[in-house]
């Protein structure tokens, strides 16, 4: 497959990269390391007539304890000493090696939600009929349903979120700052807060979020390369052996990484042992609603959940 046509822009800055966009009149994306977004504009998904690469913006490179650019390879945050270490495990968990020294944080964060209707070749696409996520009008997922299941498979946002991070954008109108937690919403089209002529410039991290115990685990097919078919990231504080703060996320069931944060704010004072690992777990796992739009089943997907907080659990437990 080949690219379709576009012209390639290359700003030096934001303020520019927005200037750009603005005279592009919606037909546009950005892009960095492109390692999803050119695969999709190869499959005829939603391609625009311009692109506009963001790696010539210094403001987005390189990262800290508490604040990480934009831009910042994923190889190189899988390796960061400085970092927390549930970014690096996650950042190590994404695709291949070789993806990883393309791929970029800001990338992974607004990655496309995925569905087996919607990745897939034109042709294929065409033979079925589409889908409303691209040049069609009904979701083949649920289609009495007027809104688009295409889940979301990012893997460092569930951890942003157990890590109470910040998102920051820059706009034609400013600079704006977001929760990780507060950023995704909507359906598998408007996945996210995020403007489409914003950038997503950096992260920053609150300096307590170092003394959260806090790990990422990823179900899928194979062991390198693919996207989750679930996951799910956790964060934990103790007083004492008593629970001080809790954060659950669980990935790539729904249209947005979703957060259990009434319930895990309910648990607060609890004696953190065994039982309590055994009924979290069991009480998130209950609470997901996996839809079919992936390879594994939902059922499975489900059961995993449970099996996957629990190991977090448990090794939070043995330290």
């Amino acid at each position: 497959m080949i690219l379709p046509p576009f012209e390639y822009h290359r700003p030096g800055s934001v303020e520019e990269a927005l200037k750009i966009a603005a005279d592009c009149s919606g037909d546009f994306d950005y892009v960095a390391g492109g390692s999803d977004l050119l695969q999709n504009y190869k499959n005829r998904l939603n391609p625009r007539g311009h692109l506009i690469s963001l790696t010539g913006i210094e403001e987005m490179l390189g990262a800290t304890e508490e604040h990480i650019g934009g831009l910042t390879l994923l190889a190189d945050l899988e390796r960061d000493g400085s970092v927390h270490p549930a970014l690096r495990t996650a950042a190590s968990l994404v695709a291949s090696p070789l993806v990883r020294q393309q791929a970029t944080v800001a990338g992974n964060l607004l990655v496309e939600t995925r569905c087996f209707y919607f990745n897939q070749s034109e042709f294929w696409r065409r033979s079925l009929g589409y889908c409303m996520k691209a040049e069609g009008d009904v979701c083949l997922v649920v289609p009495q349903k007027e809104i688009c299941y295409a889940t979301y498979s990012g893997d460092l946002a569930p951890v942003f979120m157990v890590l109470d991070a910040v998102y920051h954008l820059a706009g034609p109108g400013g600079r704006r700052e977001v929760k990780a937690r507060e950023f995704y919403c909507g359906d598998g089209i408007e996945r996210n807060v995020k403007k489409p002529e914003e950038i997503l410039t950096h992260v920053t991290l609150p300096g307590s979020s170092r003394s959260l115990q806090a790990d990422y685990s990823k179900l899928r097919v194979r062991d390198t390369f693919d996207y989750p078919m679930m996951s799910v990231a956790a964060s934990l504080r103790l007083d004492g052996d008593k629970v001080d703060e809790f954060h659950v996320v669980v990935n790539a069931v729904d249209t947005r990484p979703l957060p259990f944060e009434d319930y895990t704010a309910s648990l607060r004072g609890r004696r953190f042992d065994q039982g309590f690992t055994e009924e979290v777990s069991g009480e998130v796992r209950d609470r997901s609603r996996p839809v079919k739009n992936l390879v594994l089943s939902t059922a499975y997907r489900k059961k995993m959940i449970g099996v996957y907080l629990s190991r977090i659990l448990q090794s939070f437990l043995k330290s």
